[in-house]
């Protein structure tokens, strides 16, 4: 998206830095990032068999992903097709990386050589040889922000007190969640600060977690969700017919749908930030201008009601 002044006829391309910003810990992001689930293929994430990326164009979005302010850019070592690997894109596009250039990657959750999901890891020997992992795909000596992923509600304090010692042993500069509850939250902190909580969330999903949210941004800490414009459809991107309130505000404010779902995401508080994925320059263009849309009161009372009746997820 670009903006015209009444006094000049020459197009103003949005950055990043309108979304406004946040701080990771010591460690200061606009609110607009950038995620490379998508990167290294076509069609549905994570799955088996996959169709690699073509390479130049997976590497020319995160190098115009940068030039648009972006400076958070979250990923995984398990992000991967055949032939093409999330990490090692962003160290051949990215590196050698900006200082304010933020990489978060996640870890738990594992896949084999085939694509197919493996046994999570769980045992600080497999937590260590995943943080290893990502340095050598990264090319990088500490990783930014690592989040534990998890799956269930079993305690997390083994897991995350053997990321807390990577922590201290300089392997990880700060450490963050995902896909968890509020109790889990707790028993991470009681171990080690945790700067961010990432988890699946957007209009119209997931709308029990709103309390969630906001005690996050109280306690200081960034809520950073997934899947904010696919919402239901997932790892397959966003499916089904957008509702008559998202397409009315598309409409006033001459944006796209997804436009609006980002925009309303941050409305969510100053602490919520946003890393949509894409592989298409001008979808990422207009995620990056999503960060500087303003909805009305009355805009968001109308979004906020169609968040509240759904249950999606």
């Amino acid at each position: 998206m670009t903006s015209t002044s009444s006094a000049s006829t020459t197009p103003t391309t949005v950055t990043a830095a309108a979304s406004g910003r946040w701080t990771l810990g010591d460690l200061s992001v606009n609110r607009i990032g950038f995620g490379t689930m998508r990167l290294p293929q076509t069609g549905g994430a994570l799955v088996p068999d996959a169709i690699p990326r073509d390479r130049e164009a997976a590497l020319a979005v995160l190098r115009r992903a940068v030039d648009l302010g972006v400076n958070h850019i979250d990923t995984a070592a398990f992000y991967f097709s055949p032939l093409r690997s999330a990490n090692e894109l962003i160290n051949s596009a990215l590196a050698p990386y900006a200082d304010d250039l933020v990489i978060t990657t996640k870890v738990g959750p594992a896949r084999d050589l085939t694509g197919r999901w493996a046994a999570h890891a769980r045992t600080p020997e497999a937590l260590r040889g995943q943080v290893e992992e990502n340095l050598r795909q990264l090319g990088r000596d500490h990783l930014d922000v690592v989040n534990l992923r998890v799956v269930g509600t079993d305690s997390i304090a083994e897991r995350f007190g053997a990321l807390a010692e990577l922590r201290q042993a300089g392997l990880i500069r700060h450490l963050g969640l995902s896909n968890v509850t509020p109790a889990h939250l707790a028993e991470a902190q009681a171990i080690a600060p945790v700067v961010c909580v990432q988890n699946r969330y957007g209009l119209g999903m997931r709308s029990k977690d709103d309390a969630f949210v906001q005690d996050c941004g109280a306690q200081g800490i960034a809520f950073v969700p997934y899947y904010a414009i696919a919402a239901a459809g997932g790892e397959a991107g966003a499916t089904g017919a957008e509702p008559a309130e998202v397409l009315a505000v598309a409409q006033a404010h001459g944006v796209g749908p997804a436009e609006i779902r980002l925009a309303w995401t941050l409305h969510q508080g100053p602490h919520v930030l946003a890393i949509p994925g894409t592989v298409d320059p001008g979808h990422l263009a207009a995620n990056v201008a999503a960060g500087a849309l303003s909805l009305s009161e009355d805009e968001l009372k109308l979004l906020d009601g169609l968040h509240r009746s759904a249950t999606t997820g």
